[in-house]
């Protein structure tokens, strides 16, 4: 199965050298990949390029998620198209082969991987990626969640439902809501797993959830954040983030992050939310409430993991 590859990305020198080294150690090799550049004037592009990556420029002023990712579908020639953050990199050689492999029923519309945070991630996070991302693969989820920054879809049902480019984030919600209305399944495929390097500000994760929330009032107008909920579940994950935290004996060095990175979560969330109302249960859990896990529950694979060189 070949397949083609686009990566957004925007000043990404520091990590797409990995993505893409990680790309050229697939099992899969028959790709093409292209890079969405959306004005970059460090070596993203330079690097890019020495991988063999097509270039589509898409001009700053014109850039939202979806209309960026619409500029490298139009471009890619395959049925098949992947598509990944600039700041992620796979962790096993099977990772494409993993991720496609569910397309061959032809009722799955869109698949998404695992995700995980690197070593230095803010805790609040890892516990947000096990949270959304479990151990367990799912064929046909009953929700339209995914994740743009590991997930893959057919470009002919593209052809049909383009991504929505007025969103201001969540183009992949409303795309994977569009496919499971047409009847398609949505696949989570936890063995294609990727490192998110997310390397934040208190101000950098309010944005982030704020805009998410302000896409999923337009993709879901029933929905509601209000004070209440607020409250509640920034107390309710703070309190999990802490207790998961001292558990593993990392409390102390975490403490100061999770109050903050939880507090930025939520208060992004009820002011993107603002007059909106509830979402379906299912997907509510989904977004907002901390999953119990074990200690180190992270499934270990009969596969060797990529070696990096940097």
């Amino acid at each position: 199965m070949n397949c083609s590859i686009v990566v957004r990305a925007y000043n990404e020198e520091k990590h797409i050298g990995r993505l893409l080294e990680g790309i050229r150690q697939q099992t899969i090799q028959d790709v093409e990949i292209i890079l969405v550049d959306s004005g970059s004037t460090d070596r993203t592009v330079s690097i890019a390029e020495s991988f063999g990556a097509r270039i589509v420029r898409i001009p700053p002023a014109e850039f939202t998620f979806g209309r960026s990712l619409n500029f490298g579908v139009r471009a890619a020639r395959r049925e098949w198209v992947v598509i990944a953050s600039a700041h992620v990199y796979p962790v096993y050689p099977d990772w494409l082969e993993s991720l496609l492999c569910p397309f061959e029923d032809e009722k799955v519309a869109l698949t998404y991987g695992k995700q995980r945070g690197p070593a230095t991630a803010k805790f609040s996070e890892q516990q947000i990626f096990h949270q959304w991302y479990p151990e367990v693969s799912n064929l046909d989820q009953p929700t339209a969640f995914c994740n743009n920054a590991n997930a893959a879809i057919r470009r002919s049902l593209w052809e049909r439902h383009p991504y929505d480019e007025t969103l201001t984030g969540l183009e992949d919600v409303e795309w994977g809501n569009w496919a499971r209305e047409q009847g398609y399944k949505i696949a989570y495929i936890a063995e294609a797993e990727i490192i998110h390097v997310h390397n934040e500000t208190p101000r950098g994760v309010y944005n982030r959830y704020r805009r998410e929330a302000m896409a999923l009032r337009k993709i879901y107008p029933e929905a509601h954040f209000n004070l209440y909920d607020f409250v509640r579940l920034t107390a309710t994950n703070i309190f999990s983030d802490l207790w998961h935290a001292a558990r593993d004996g990392v409390l102390l060095k975490n403490i100061v992050s999770i109050f903050w990175f939880r507090s930025m979560q939520f208060h992004g969330t009820r002011m993107g939310h603002r007059e909106t109302s509830l979402v379906t249960p299912q997907l509510r859990e989904t977004f907002y409430y901390p999953r119990e896990r074990r200690r180190n529950d992270d499934k270990r694979r009969g596969v060797e993991p990529i070696r990096y060189n940097h």
